[in-house]
């Protein structure tokens, strides 16, 4: 599988581009779409009733309907588009959150989460009084599924955790714990960033009442996300922003709201990006297949494991892949003795792997494994096993380099 483009580095050289769980890379059919929206139908929509406000419309509520068909919601009007997942999250916890939640109930969340699934609650939390609660990690550096089960009582009210791991590569049982929140009367929102653009999801299977991805991360545009919520759900909620777009009638002492998802859409919204969004659901979907994505990361992801694990010194965290434990395709790591961003810059600019180093937007994760950082290998399906070879090779050579001062 080829990239979709193939950007050059500053020296020319061949870019091995392995930051992809923080962005992926973009099709040109996508570029091209986000392109003819500007050319040749720039309007606004659901406003006008001239060509280029009907053509815009039509292409922007198609895009809604290809989310929908992509992750199998049951109406094109249970996707609300946001700017990006956090965005979709944020709407919740202030929508329905405040709505719903009091002093003394419970949310449930992993020690794993991305901050963008955290802060958010903490501040649900000092809004409302409801208590935060936290699932750790087992010995295998997984959250703790048991943990959670035991955590769940009839306070509970929300439980707010990842699909997939974006630092421990670890996949949750989405399934099991939807059902487990749903028999203590709770409700599941699911951050799905990092399982959206490598597997087949499918909410009604899976049974959750939330489910938030960035449509950046997979192979669209920058600037555009989706919610997605059960209809019942989004229809009892208030809205999140107030403006044009989002209302029925507006009197000078009180205004009445539109049905969702325009209720949660206030303004205009980013056209161009969610045209592209549905030009990339059309690539990764039809052109390729998600399950022909998954099976092949699967087993991209062991070779990443298994070279990465066989160089003394470096330490992966999250779980040793296995016949019935499969990881995702990343690796976040630290090499003994070295920091991470002087391996990702040694490796930026003596060999021109991109890798990413940092907290991952996950610093309660990190302090729990000891660390302050580290550094993150992360494919997709344009990757491939020769690019793994040339991330191995490189990674090689500052390690030889900085442990010869030693």
């Amino acid at each position: 599988m080829s990239p979709p483009v193939q950007p050059k580095v500053n020296n020319g050289s061949k870019l091995v581009y392995l930051d992809n769980a923080a962005t992926s890379q973009k099709p040109s059919a996508v570029i091209d779409a986000v392109n003819d929206y500007y050319k040749s139908y720039n309007s606004n929509v659901h406003r006008g009733i001239h060509f280029l406000s009907a053509k815009a419309t039509d292409e922007y509520e198609m895009a809604r309907r290809k989310v929908a068909s992509f992750v199998n919601a049951p109406e094109s009007s249970e996707i609300v588009f946001t700017r990006n997942a956090t965005e979709a999250i944020n709407l919740v916890a202030y929508s329905w959150g405040l709505s719903n939640l009091k002093a003394g109930d419970e949310i449930v969340v992993t020690i794993a989460e991305h901050h963008s699934s955290i802060v958010p609650w903490q501040i649900l939390s000092e809004k409302t009084g409801a208590v935060l609660k936290f699932v750790s990690l087992t010995e295998d550096e997984v959250p703790d599924i048991r943990m959670l089960q035991d955590l769940l009582s009839k306070k509970t009210k929300l439980v707010a955790v990842h699909h997939v791991s974006n630092v421990l590569a670890s996949v949750l049982p989405i399934k099991d714990i939807a059902q487990w929140a749903h028999d203590v009367g709770a409700r599941i929102l699911v951050d799905a960033c990092q399982s959206v653009p490598h597997m087949v999801v499918d909410v009604q299977d899976l049974g959750v009442d939330f489910l938030v991805a960035s449509s950046h991360k997979m192979c669209g545009p920058t600037g555009v996300g989706f919610l997605y919520g059960k209809s019942e759900l989004l229809t009892a909620m208030p809205p999140f922003l107030g403006g044009g777009e989002m209302i029925s009638d507006v009197f000078l002492d009180h205004s009445t709201y539109a049905e969702p998802p325009s209720r949660f859409e206030a303004g205009t919204p980013a056209i161009g990006e969610a045209i592209g969004l549905g030009t990339a659901i059309d690539y990764l979907s039809q052109k390729i297949g998600m399950q022909k994505i998954h099976d092949y990361e699967v087993e991209l992801a062991n070779y990443l494991y298994e070279n990465l694990h066989a160089i003394p010194g470096v330490r992966i965290y999250g779980p040793a892949p296995s016949e019935t434990v499969h990881r995702a395709a990343l690796c976040s790591f630290n090499v003994e003795g070295l920091h991470p961003t002087d391996i990702a810059t040694f490796l930026d600019q003596q060999h021109g792997v991109a890798i990413r180093s940092g907290h991952h937007c996950a610093q309660p994760l990190h302090r729990y494994l000891g660390i302050n950082a580290s550094a993150r290998a992360s494919l997709y399906f344009y990757n491939t096993k020769e690019d793994v070879d040339d991330f191995i090779r490189a990674l090689e050579d500052p390690i030889a380099f900085f442990t010869s001062f030693k």
